[in-house]
C-alpha cells in the first residue's frame, strides 16, 4: 500500500495486509466495477460484500485473521469505491442485479458463499431467497434488516427526495487524510489507529490541491423515497435453503433500533435453522473492530456447514 506521509508525529503508518490483494476491473451490466481477490488453494471464492460508504478493500483485516488456504473476492458496489457511477440514480434492486451479473461470472455452475456487512448482508440475505439454487452458505454481519415503516411516512419521504433533487446533498470534506485519519479515531474509539489509516486510504483518494474526497457518489446521500418494507425482506428470507449465521457487533446500535425484530427467536421465524452470534467489544464495524473474533466465528460455521 501507498503510505500517505503524516505531519502528525502520533500517527501510524496503515496497516499492513497479510495477504495482499490482487485489483481488477469487472463489468456487470454495462458498468465498470472493480473487484479485489486474495486467492487461494480453494478454488471456490467467498464473495464478501460491503456496506454503505465502505469498499471491498476494508474486508482486508477479516481475510488476514482467516486461513490463508480460502479465497476471497470482494466488490465494490456500483457508486462506491472504485467502481463506476450509473447516471440513473440508485435503487436498491441493482445490487441484486449486480450481485447475480458477478456470480454467473465467478461460478456459472456452483452456489456460492456470501459474507456480507450491514447493506451488503441485507443484500446477502435477501438474494439467498430470491436465488436460493445460486447461495451455498451465508453470513451477514450487522445486516439484519432496517425498522419497520408505515404508510404515513411516505408524504414526508417524498417531500424530502424533492427537495435532494433540487439541492443534492454532498459528502463531508477533509482537509488531509490526517484529518479523515483523525475522525474516525474519534468516531470509533474501537479502531486501531493502523486500520484507520487503511481504511482512509480505501476511502478517500487526494485531490490536486491536497484536500481528500470520498470516494463514492454523493447521490448515495439522496433518501430514498420508497418506504422499506420489512414485510417483503422477510419474505424472501423465507425462502432461503441455505445455511445462514447472523453476526452483531456487542455494542452496535443495531440491536436496540431493530427491538424485537433483531432476537433470535424472532429471526428464527423467517430463517430457517439461522445460527446467531455476538462479537463482545464491537460495534457496527464488526470487521473493523475485532477482525480476529469475527474470523472465529465465521471459520467455525463454514467448517461445520
Amino acid at each position: 500500500a501507498t503510505h500517505w506521509p503524516s505531519r502528525d508525529p502520533r500517527m501510524t503508518l496503515a496497516y499492513r495486509p497479510g495477504r495482499p490483494p490482487v485489483a481488477g476491473d469487472i463489468e456487470l451490466r454495462g458498468l465498470r466495477c472493480h473487484l479485489k481477490s486474495w486467492p487461494g488453494s480453494d478454488p471456490a471464492p467467498i464473495v464478501l460484500l460491503h456496506g454503505w460508504m465502505d469498499t471491498g478493500d476494508t474486508f482486508q483485516f477479516l481475510v488476514d485473521a482467516l486461513p490463508a488456504t480460502r479465497s476471497f473476492v470482494a466488490l465494490d458496489w456500483r457508486g462506491f469505491g472504485r467502481s463506476g457511477w450509473p447516471q440513473d440514480g440508485y435503487w436498491f434492486p441493482d445490487y441484486f442485479g449486480d450481485l447475480d451479473a458477478l456470480l454467473e461470472r465467478l461460478s456459472p455452475g456452483e452456489p456460492v458463499t456470501l459474507v456480507g456487512h450491514s447493506m451488503g448482508g441485507n443484500v446477502a440475505l435477501m438474494y439467498a431467497g430470491i436465488r436460493p439454487e445460486r447461495v451455498r452458505r451465508v453470513v451477514s454481519i450487522e445486516g439484519l434488516g432496517l425498522p419497520r415503516t408505515q404508510p404515513g411516512e411516505a408524504p414526508g419521504r417524498y417531500r424530502t427526495w424533492l427537495a435532494q433533487l433540487r439541492s443534492p446533498p454532498a459528502f463531508a470534506a477533509a482537509d488531509s487524510p490526517d484529518d479523515l485519519v483523525q475522525r474516525l479515531l474519534r468516531r470509533n474509539v474501537r479502531l486501531l489507529p493502523d486500520r484507520a489509516a487503511f481504511i482512509a486510504q480505501a476511502w478517500v483518494e487526494v485531490r490536486a490541491d491536497g484536500r481528500v474526497a470520498m470516494r463514492g457518489d454523493p447521490a448515495h446521500k439522496r433518501i430514498n423515497p420508497v418506504l422499506y418494507r420489512r414485510e417483503e425482506a422477510e419474505a424472501c428470507w423465507r425462502e432461503i435453503t441455505a445455511p445462514v449465521l447472523c453476526v452483531v457487533g456487542g455494542d452496535s446500535e443495531l440491536l436496540r433500533r431493530l427491538g424485537d425484530d433483531a432476537q433470535p427467536s424472532a429471526l428464527a421465524r423467517v430463517i430457517r435453522g439461522v445460527e446467531v452470534a455476538v462479537v463482545p467489544e464491537a460495534g457496527h464495524m464488526v470487521h473493523h473492530d475485532q477482525p480476529e473474533p469475527l474470523a472465529v466465528l465465521v471459520e467455525a460455521f463454514l467448517g461445520r456447514t
